[in-house]
């Protein structure tokens, strides 16, 4: 009995189709891509892979949730700034600077004639302080925005703006505070993590491979808050507000903390783009990076976690390959791919993936299966009682019903 209760909650948790669709992604980034890439493409593709968390993250709050963010670049300059001056400060220590007015402190401080560490810098010297400001952070920030604009009945096109507004207020902060952030060049020269080298090629594999776990571990807490009553109470949310208020929910604690778990993802891609590149910079954290975050939710399909990815993969392998050709007309294509996915496949990768392939997938494995058991395991009479029961000739009327699944639909909570 338990364990049938425990295969039908691990059913409702992960259907087939959505387990399918985890195994084929795991494939994809442990196997093939490893195998096929060397480790230049491979730490691009590990760069591609952080701002999927920021799309997972999108995911939850626009497509299911209704909330529109336009400035969680903010949150994941957060989590990459945190990092950043944790390996700031290792590659920092007095031996390295001695050539410095004032050893001992990042060089970009001294370069601006600070002559002692910034109390707010002292903690970072901590990696555990370090991966707690990564969560923490993010959170408390998502926190405030969140109460401070849902309690108040804050939506639509007015908190995107007002987003938007949070991401041009940090990029000023941090250009305008040079000596403590490093300004508009970021901080760079990040070597060592705990001593060890991290731009060295072993490194970029660890990396790259601790990127698409903690992509996996993002992923399933998705997936656990669609298939829970908290994605059914977002999507009822997104639709019809004012009768999920009516019926006694407070609608607003729900928006701050599925706002706040995208923020948390954000700052999770952040740290991982500073341990993989090897620096962080204002130019990811604005407006202009705010908006592209949103376009790699909506090209892979703002109603599915796993599209999420593809599309945030998708979107930056373009930019790289097309911003080599024509850097200036990179910005006028990206606007336009968003007015195509608006106007031609509203539901992105994942829709077309549902309309066109997947019907053909599901026949297929129908089609596989049905044979396999009836040759590997023919019961006693086998031969006979499938044509009486017409067993064999319902794989079609199984091909029929999938065809008729619409668009995004088996992203849609269960």
């Amino acid at each position: 009995m338990s364990r049938l209760l425990s295969s039908q909650a691990m059913s409702s948790f992960l259907p087939k189709k959505d387990l399918l669709g985890f195994a084929v992604l795991a494939l994809i980034l442990v196997v093939v891509l490893p195998l096929s890439l060397d480790i230049f493409r491979l730490n691009l593709v590990g760069k591609y892979l952080t701002y999927a968390f920021v799309a997972v993250g999108l995911v939850l709050c626009w497509g299911y949730g209704g909330i529109l963010s336009l400035g969680q670049g903010v949150f994941f300059g957060l989590g990459g700034y945190a990092m950043a001056m944790f390996l700031k400060l290792e590659a920092s220590d007095p031996e390295s600077t001695k050539i410095q007015s004032t050893p001992g402190i990042p060089d970009f401080m001294d370069w601006n004639q600070i002559t002692e560490l910034p109390f707010f810098w002292q903690p970072f010297h901590s990696l555990g302080f370090t991966l707690l400001a990564i969560i923490v952070l993010p959170s408390i920030l998502g926190y405030i925005i969140g109460v401070a604009m849902f309690k108040r009945r804050v939506g639509g096109v007015y908190f995107a703006i007002i987003t938007q507004a949070f991401a041009a207020i940090l990029t000023i902060l941090i250009i305008g505070q040079q000596g403590y952030t490093g300004g508009v060049n970021g901080m760079t020269d990040l070597r060592t993590l705990h001593g060890w080298d991290i731009r060295t090629d072993s490194a970029k594999y660890v990396f790259y491979f601790l990127c698409v776990f903690m992509l996996f571990v993002c992923l399933l807490i998705a997936q656990f808050i669609r298939k829970s009553k908290l994605g059914r109470l977002l999507v009822a949310m997104r639709d019809k507000e004012d009768r999920v208020r009516f019926s006694g929910y407070d609608v607003s604690n729900f928006k701050i903390f599925v706002f706040c778990v995208g923020a948390i993802f954000a700052a999770i891609g952040g740290a991982l783009f500073t341990l993989q590149v090897g620096f962080m910079s204002p130019t990811l954290v604005g407006i202009v990076p705010s908006i592209e975050m949103v376009i790699f939710c909506a090209v892979g399909g703002r109603l599915s976690i796993i599209g999420a990815v593809y599309g945030a993969l998708a979107v930056n392998f373009a930019k790289t390959s097309f911003s080599e050709s024509f850097p200036e007309l990179w910005l006028f294509a990206m606007g336009g791919l968003f007015i195509a996915v608006v106007m031609a496949f509203p539901n992105g990768l994942a829709g077309l993936y549902n309309t066109y392939a997947a019907p053909k997938v599901d026949a297929l494995f129908a089609k596989f299966f049905n044979k396999k058991s009836l040759t590997t395991t023919p019961p006693e009479g086998a031969l006979t009682e499938p044509k009486k029961n017409g067993g064999i000739k319902k794989t079609p009327a199984v091909t029929a019903e999938s065809r008729s699944i619409p668009q995004g639909a088996i992203h849609e909570p269960q």
